[in-house]
């Protein structure tokens, strides 16, 4: 893919996979960010039980040692999902969405599955970065959810 090879990450900056001691600092960019969070089910055992399954947690930290960005790939056999993508406020308007976009979409080839991301309609900042690395919308298609497992009992 084209896109992959048009962006290099920013001198400093570096990637990592998620491991148990960064769960602090993960867990407030997203609060901060508005990315997800235990209000919304997110936590320790649910990361580490969705990378042994083949997910990946992509960190990316800034030279001074700060969580700038994250990218969740979760699986379930047939297609990899993309979420809790972000860059901190500060690090905005750098480029750094395209470079952990593209490190997403390097991990997301080599598992060898289609991948799906969900985007807020007036997003456009986040639908122009999409369309540019290829992706397209998937028809008509609304998502409904039950966050609240208990509404099942």
């Amino acid at each position: 893919m084209d896109y992959l090879n048009k962006v290099r990450l920013p001198a400093g900056f570096t990637f990592t996979e998620f491991s148990s001691g960064h769960y602090e600092k993960v867990e407030d960019f997203w609060n901060r960010n508005g990315l997800g969070g235990k209000h919304r089910g997110d936590n320790l055992g649910i990361f580490e039980d969705t990378i042994s399954g083949g997910g990946h947690l992509i960190l990316l930290w800034s030279p001074e040692g700060e969580l700038a960005g994250t990218s969740w790939l979760t699986n379930d056999r047939r297609r990899t999902y993309l979420h809790h993508f972000g860059i901190d406020k500060p690090f905005r308007g750098l480029g750094l969405s395209k470079v952990l976009l593209a490190e997403s979409l390097k991990l997301a080839a080599a598992d060898g599955y289609q991948i799906k991301i969900e985007v807020h309609r007036e997003n456009a900042v986040a639908l122009h970065l999409y369309s540019m690395a290829g992706f397209t919308p998937l028809g008509e298609y609304d998502v409904y959810m039950i966050r609240n497992p208990e509404m099942l009992e």
